[in-house]
């Protein structure tokens, strides 16, 4: 049996001595030569649009994630029958985490759409799924008031917003992804994770004006109710800002050369289901490698930026205002240094910054913790900063790391299957798996040793996958600043001439 490779059969060296310009012919049809309209010259003034697009979505999303998770405490006496306040509050973090449960159907449905139909169309219905998801909670009626009907329906709406919440961040880190410049697609893409800083500084900042004036009562009995509603017209202006963009151009390039397919290409199934099943056939090492990456990335993410609040003022006593007036310092402080992250990236590579984030975590989390327990502002601001330092290296690099893993052709889908079925199972259960160890060991430590753990498996992911760095994405042709790029491109790739 001949030996092969990606390409097909490997033919042996004799037949190759026999036949050169047999073989030659063959390897310019299986790569043909790099052509200047092969390559995409980007507009800046649309990459820009496409990233502030994507980018206000993603913020979006995660200012209705962070409202949820620093009213928990408040949600909990609000939706759940009164006894023990522990009891409440894994009642609380349970619903939060149900939303997560149904996030890879979310990216199982949406996914392979944006394949098919386009990143545009399905970012647009996401973002009105989104934004009713969210608006409808602040309508609720409390437990008080309806009994059972209450929690049944924080349920419901929980999982339209995870449903919605599954085809976005794979939709939007493809779109900048597919937008940006092969040479700067770590900096446009850390603007996609600066819009999901953005929308915790503005859920935390929100609810902690409001706790502040009008008092812990006044918000339980009505207050929690504004930031939720807050999210309706939030979400009107995002979808007049998606709708007015073009569809990308790695996309557009896919659509004209299936445009040119033979009809044989008509018989193929192109239903969501068979697209899922070539996504799982052909991409399954891959999948695996995202869903571990993206695992550690998520456990780190919400110990730090949904939980911790909680774990300031239910297990070490402070009030809920400090601990969001210390995690929005930590968070500006992150939006200050992110995009310089993505530049880095750029510049170093993503693995080398991915590790860096990583090994933070794993070296660095039990002395946060210490430093944390031991009080006092100061303390507790030194141990979160040096969480938030580990975790702005994963964040200004995950978002342009991702996207790489996949070919345009399944780009949506795979990223959107492989990063919910990671934050489903790892990043939505954060909040509930450490407060039950707590309760269960009566360590305050238990976070740390989870960070830890998650870290470790970070580890070894990024030392598995390979560096996609100033290059062009799988499936795409290059994307480049300017035509003189371009140019420089097409003459190093052309054949030495032979005199």
């Amino acid at each position: 049996m001949p030996a092969t490779d990606s390409d097909g059969p490997v033919a042996d060296p004799e037949a190759q001595r026999r036949h050169p310009l047999l073989f030659k012919a063959v390897t310019r049809r299986r790569q043909p030569r790099l052509r200047r309209t092969d390559i995409t010259v980007t507009d800046e003034a649309a990459v820009k649009r496409a990233v502030k697009a994507a980018s206000l979505g993603n913020a979006m999303e995660w200012f209705d994630f962070g409202i949820y998770a620093y009213l928990a405490v408040t949600l909990g006496h609000v939706f759940f029958p009164s006894g023990n306040d522990t009891v409440q509050l894994l009642s609380s973090f349970a619903t939060f985490a149900v939303a997560f449960l149904v996030r890879p159907l979310g990216g199982m449905v949406f996914g392979p759409m944006g394949d098919r139909l386009g990143r545009k169309k399905v970012l647009a219905l996401t973002m009105i799924l989104m934004a009713v998801g969210t608006f409808a909670i602040g309508l609720i009626p409390s437990y008080a008031s309806i009994g059972f009907w209450a929690p049944v329906l924080l349920i419901l709406f929980r999982m339209l917003q995870g449903f919605s919440t599954g085809g976005e961040y794979g939709g939007a880190s493809t779109f900048i992804a597919e937008y940006a410049p092969d040479r700067r697609r770590g900096y446009f893409g850390s603007f996609l994770e600066f819009g999901t800083l953005a929308g915790y500084v503005a859920a935390a900042g929100l609810v902690t004006a409001l706790t502040t004036w009008l008092g812990s009562d006044t918000m339980e009995a009505w207050g929690w109710r504004v930031p939720f509603l807050v999210a309706g017209p939030l979400g009107l202006v995002g979808l007049y800002l998606r709708l007015r963009l073009d569809e990308t151009p790695a996309f557009q390039k896919l659509e004209s050369d299936s445009a040119r397919a033979s009809d044989a290409a008509d018989a193929v199934e192109t239903s969501t289901k068979g697209d899922l099943a070539k996504i799982f056939r052909q991409q399954w090492p891959t999948l695996i490698l995202c869903i571990a990456l993206v695992g550690a990335y998520n456990i780190t993410d919400y110990m730090l930026l949904s939980y911790m609040p909680t774990y300031l003022s239910d297990e070490l006593g402070y009030s809920e205002t400090h601990g969001l007036l210390i995690l929005l310092l930590v968070m500006v402080l992150l939006m200050l240094v992110i995009t310089q992250v993505g530049r880095l990236s750029d510049r170093f590579g993503r693995k080398p910054l991915l590790m860096a984030g990583m090994l933070g975590f794993f070296f660095l989390s039990l002395p946060a913790f210490l430093l944390i327990g031991q009080g006092g502002i100061p303390a507790i601001t030194a141990g979160v900063v040096m969480l938030g330092l580990s975790l702005v290296c994963l964040l200004g690099t995950m978002s342009a790391a991702l996207p790489a893993l996949f070919p345009t052709d399944v780009r949506y889908g795979s990223l959107s299957v492989g990063y919910n079925l990671s934050a489903s199972l790892f990043g939505g259960t954060t909040p509930l798996v450490i407060t039950a160890l707590i309760g269960a060991t009566g360590s305050n430590l238990m976070p740390a040793y989870y960070a830890m753990g998650a870290a470790l498996v970070g580890v070894i992911a990024v030392a598995c996958m390979k560096e996609t760095a100033r290059q062009p994405l799988e499936g795409s042709p290059p994307s480049v600043e300017t035509p003189e790029e371009a140019a420089e491109i097409v003459m190093a790739r052309a054949p030495e001439p032979r005199f």
